[in-house]
């Protein structure tokens, strides 16, 4: 019998989980979904399947991708869980058995047995592979239609070792770009940094160790640069052996960002010192003859995990803004900041076919109320030329996901396209996914995809062509 779920902040309301699994045909839906609108939308996050061992975060539950597949104007749904090695010991089992931070609570019957993880984070398409991917463990295959699970993949044998929730894919070669971090020892400083053709297959495989030991979610890439953000959200087996945080937050430790030509050996990362900060995630980056210029989601410290101490993050400075980073590749340079805007986002998106290269417009999810953490109320467009922001205000109680552009056409201009999300409609308890002009986003969703059920919070998507 299945015991119920703690009272926990991230297990109410719409973190709570859905624990199903269904089937939608012809989803009904409000407005008109344009006839070129031909893709399939992928959206991970976490769903625990039964109530969590010890002391439980948001970022450890099992893995369930929502599928819509717009074709025609109609749009049909599904959601699977990805049935990882954990996953099937625990429904065997019929209760958790695994710990997501401390290795201490996990139950004895699987003591020190590593599984394939969680597969609970990003979702990529890429070499004609539906990849789930979460940074503690190997990419997880999944049928681009069903959602059925095909099991952790290896790169035909190449690569197992743990790959980031957020590869970069070259827009001109189709290469994918990845890093693994905490390679090797366990809540180590080791990082390694891989490349895959697009075809899938691995084409280099480096490891390097970072000045710290650190959660590293996001990375950076140009077409010429690859940069290794190491922020103070620092891991520490000690830690975690004795009971205390695994990760936890150490600004003494300070911020070292890592810059290394794509061309150039692994020995050759330069490492800038900056002060504390965080980011969970990049926007975008570019070279600009001697400078890199990136787009950052900043935090002053970073959320959801503690101080060393066992104190909470202050939620003043846990709220991310858009913040623009410029790297000076001289000789003597070093890196400026500067904040775009005061309003709080996270999860910014862009027009993938300008990853690594000059964009002009970003997106994101965005909080119109102080210190409104996670509980983003608005769509915000960012026109970086014009350094002008455009909102979409949701109703009163509804919160937005990642919002996830797709070009009108291959050849579209940057910008003409459709921003896709999947909204919270609180008071109905339920879920939409939404689609807007991607140039008009103030004007509303052009179309309304309307779900009998909730889509739980969850982390991030991609979307694929149908042909």
């Amino acid at each position: 019998m299945a015991t119920p779920y703690p009272d926990h902040p991230q297990l109410r309301g719409n973190f709570a989980p859905l624990r199903m699994e269904c089937d939608i045909e012809n989803v009904v839906v409000h407005g008109e979904i344009p006839k070129d609108l031909d893709i399939s939308y992928f959206r991970n996050g976490p769903d625990p399947q039964f109530a969590p061992r010890g002391k439980h975060h948001w970022f450890g539950g099992d893995g369930m991708v929502h599928g819509f597949h717009i074709q025609n104007g109609k749009v049909s749904y599904r959601n699977r869980w990805s049935r990882t090695q954990k996953w099937s010991l625990e429904r065997e089992a019929g209760k958790s058995l695994f710990s997501a931070f401390n290795p201490m609570d996990c139950d004895p019957s699987v003591a020190g047995l590593q599984t394939d993880g969680t597969a609970n984070t990003n979702i990529v398409w890429h070499g004609d592979k539906l990849l789930a991917l979460e940074e503690g463990h190997a990419p997880f295959e999944l049928d681009s239609r069903t959602l059925d699970s095909k099991g952790a993949w290896d790169f035909a044998g190449e690569y197992s070792d743990r790959m980031t929730a957020h590869p970069k894919i070259d827009p001109t070669t189709g290469e994918m770009l990845f890093f693994g971090y905490m390679v090797g020892e366990p809540l180590g400083n080791g990082m390694s940094y891989q490349v895959v053709d697009s075809g899938g297959k691995l084409t280099r495989s480096d490891h390097f160790n970072a000045p710290i030991a650190s959660m590293v979610h996001d990375f950076i890439t140009t077409d010429e640069h690859v940069i290794f953000p190491i922020f103070p959200l620092t891991g520490s087996l000690d830690r975690a052996m004795s009971g205390q945080p695994a990760f936890a937050w150490e600004p003494n430790k300070g911020a070292h960002i890592g810059v290394m030509r794509r061309t150039d050996s692994i020995d050759k990362i330069r490492w800038y010192d900056i002060d504390p900060c965080y980011v969970f995630h990049a926007l975008n980056a570019y070279t600009k003859g001697n400078t890199i210029v990136a787009h950052m989601m900043q935090f002053e410290e970073a959320p959801l995990f503690p101080h060393v101490d066992g104190s909470r993050a202050d939620p003043k400075k846990a709220n991310a803004r858009l913040c623009e980073w410029t790297i000076d590749l001289s000789e003597n340079g070093g890196i400026k900041r500067r904040y775009l805007d005061d309003i709080t986002g996270e999860f910014p998106r862009l027009d993938e076919r300008f990853v690594g290269l000059e964009n002009r417009f970003g997106y994101y999810a965005a909080s119109t109320v102080a210190d409104g953490g996670l509980g983003f109320d608005a769509i915000a467009h960012q026109d970086l030329k014009l350094d002008k922001r455009t909102l979409f205000q949701l109703p009163d109680g509804d919160k937005t996901g990642e919002p996830i552009f797709v070009p009108k056409s291959k050849t579209a201009e940057e910008g003409e396209g459709y921003l896709i999300s999947v909204i919270y409609r609180a008071n109905q308890n339920r879920s939409d996914l939404v689609i807007f002009d991607a140039e008009n986003i103030s004007d509303g969703p052009i179309a309304t995809a309307e779900l009998p059920h909730r889509v739980p919070h969850g982390f991030h998507g991609n979307w694929k062509y149908n042909s």
